[in-house]
């Protein structure tokens, strides 16, 4: 069943945010909108079939309350996701990895098999913000609000994660690749919910580093790492994602290119750092300008893949 009811900003029902702020004489915060908090994601899928892009979905609200907060954005109908235990899960079955949309930071940075199955995605988890802010926010909401210094949308590129988008239409898996179209930008349309992401294989050794101003802040600069050798300890793949540098997290697909092939006990990972940023055009904002993060991100990198190696050689030769 679809609970609903129709939220001011001053908290109360049946108000609008102007009329509650008129009355009380301050400051509104969100505009008014109305709340639909569907119990099932076919429920969810018609609501958003209805209003299209007057509504936005609600996942752990660690970015979207902030930014209606602030008034950055309105939206006429908000639909909450945390009434659907449907969606929170870890399943692992013939070589997929299947995590739901709305299983939280915290339940991820708990999981025994995401360690043992996709344990990038479990070496980003301590990165995310703080222990409240994990407790609440979702891999889902992280991939859909697309943050560039975001860790999740990283992870899930450097491991060409498929994410799966459903709408009253039907449902259809994105790669990682394209789902990033740009600051808070995705491809999926206004009726879509990320509903699942999925990840294939298992890395013999991984990393993420990043630099904040301090812990728990959106990286400067960030490198996710994923390392397979073969048999003979020659890198079969090298997987870099950076993030904290440009509008959308980005592989640094010359430095991968470079390393395939090469013996890992001989790789300069130095010098795979500073290949990473070929191709790439780092962003100035007012935290870091471009020439600085280029020089952190390189350096970052280059610890990253030393890191997954040694992890990767470890594995290999302890069996």
């Amino acid at each position: 069943m679809n609970k609903h009811w129709r939220y001011g900003s001053c908290g109360g029902h049946g108000r609008s945010a102007e009329d509650a702020a008129g009355a009380a004489g301050r400051p509104v915060k969100a505009a008014s909108f109305e709340y639909h908090a569907p119990e099932t994601a076919g429920e969810a899928l018609s609501l958003l079939a209805e209003f299209g892009d007057e509504a936005k979905v609600l996942a752990g609200g660690q970015s979207l309350v902030p930014v209606l907060a602030l008034r950055l954005a309105r939206f006429e109908h908000l639909v909450d996701l945390n009434r659907i235990p449907a969606l929170r899960y870890v399943q692992a079955a013939n070589g997929v990895t299947r995590v739901g949309a709305m299983t939280t930071h915290a339940a991820i940075g708990r999981s025994a098999e995401i360690r043992r199955l996709v344990p990038l995605l479990a070496e980003a988890t301590p990165h995310i913000g703080h222990f409240q802010i994990r407790n609440r926010g979702t891999i889902g909401g992280s991939l859909s609000h697309a943050d560039p210094g975001a860790e999740y949308p990283a992870v899930a590129l450097a491991l060409d994660a498929g994410i799966v988008l459903a709408s009253a239409r039907g449902t259809r898996t994105v790669a990682a690749a394209e789902f990033f179209t740009g600051t808070f930008t995705t491809t999926a349309e206004p009726d879509e919910v990320l509903t699942e992401i999925r990840f294939t294989g298992r890395p013999h050794g991984c990393a993420v580093l990043e630099l904040a101003r301090r812990h728990g802040d959106f990286a400067l600069a960030g490198v996710a790492c994923a390392v397979e050798l073969d048999a003979a300890e020659r890198v079969e793949s090298l997987r870099l994602a950076l993030f904290g540098v440009a509008s959308t997290p980005v592989r640094a697909a010359a430095a991968e290119q470079a390393a395939r092939g090469a013996a890992a006990g001989e790789l300069d990972p130095a010098e795979v750092g500073r290949a990473a940023l070929a191709g790439i055009s780092c962003v100035s904002d007012l935290h870091a300008d471009a020439s600085y993060r280029e020089r952190v991100a390189a350096y970052l990198a280059g610890q990253a893949v030393r890191q997954a190696l040694q992890q990767a050689l470890q594995e290999a030769r302890n069996g």
